[in-house]
C-alpha cells in the first residue's frame, strides 16, 4: 500500500502544473523563497589535520550598461559585513561533513549574502590563522555569477551587503587571503576576456 501511495504521489508531482520540473519538482510558489534559518554549531564541520575547513564565494555580476559588454570594468562583486567587526568580506563558513564542497559554498553564500547563481571552478585554497580563535583554517573560494538576489535571507538582520567595484572590494576586504582569491578571480576573468 505504501509503495502504491508513493508512486501515486510521485506521479501527481511530476505531472502537476503546481510543481516545477526545472527545480527538481519544487512547488512553484516556493521557487523564489529561501529558508530564513542558518546552520549553526561546529559539531558537523570538517577538520583536516587540526585545520577547520572553510568554504566561500566571490559573488559577482555584470553591471547594467547602455552597451552590451562584459569587460572587467563592468564587474561588481558582493561583499558583506563581518558579524564581529566593522570590516567587509566575502561570504564564507564551515564546510560540513554532510555536504560537498560546492554545496557548502552555495549554502554559505545564500545564508550570509542572500544570493544564488552559477558556481564556477574553485579559485584556490589558502591556509590562514583565525583572529578570534588562534587556530589554523584552510579556506577554499569559488566565483559565483549571481542570478538571483533575495530580499530576505537567513543573516539579513546581522549583516549588510554591498555591491562594489573590484577596486573598492580590494580596499574594503579585511582578509588577506580573500584579497588573494579576488586577485585570482581577476586573473581568470582577464584571461577569459582576452580570448
Amino acid at each position: 500500500m505504501g509503495l502504491l501511495l508513493s508512486r501515486n504521489i510521485a506521479s501527481f508531482i511530476s505531472s502537476s502544473p503546481l510543481f516545477s520540473k526545472k527545480n527538481g519538482c519544487i512547488p512553484m510558489q516556493l521557487e523564489n523563497m529561501v529558508s530564513l534559518v542558518s546552520r549553526t554549531g561546529r559539531h558537523l564541520q570538517r577538520y583536516e589535520k587540526g585545520c577547520r575547513q572553510v568554504v566561500g564565494c566571490i559573488p559577482y555580476r555584470y553591471r547594467q550598461t547602455e552597451q552590451e559588454s562584459s569587460s572587467m570594468e563592468d564587474i561588481e562583486v558582493l561583499v558583506i559585513s563581518s558579524q564581529k567587526g566593522q570590516g567587509m568580506l566575502f561570504p564564507k563558513g564551515g564546510w560540513e561533513r554532510d555536504e560537498s564542497i560546492e554545496g557548502a559554498a552555495y549554502r554559505e553564500t545564500l545564508e550570509e549574502a542572500g544570493v544564488t547563481g552559477h558556481l564556477e571552478p574553485r579559485l584556490g585554497k589558502w591556509r590562514y590563522k583565525s583572529k578570534s580563535q588562534g587556530t589554523f583554517h584552510e579556506g577554499y573560494m569559488f566565483p559565483m555569477l549571481v542570478s538571483h538576489q533575495f530580499e530576505s535571507w537567513p543573516e539579513k538582520t546581522v549583516r549588510k551587503r554591498e555591491w562594489m567595484t573590484i577596486a573598492e572590494a580590494k580596499e574594503a576586504c579585511q582578509n588577506w587571503w580573500m584579497r588573494e582569491a579576488l586577485d585570482e578571480f581577476i586573473r581568470r576573468q582577464t584571461q577569459a576576456h582576452e580570448k
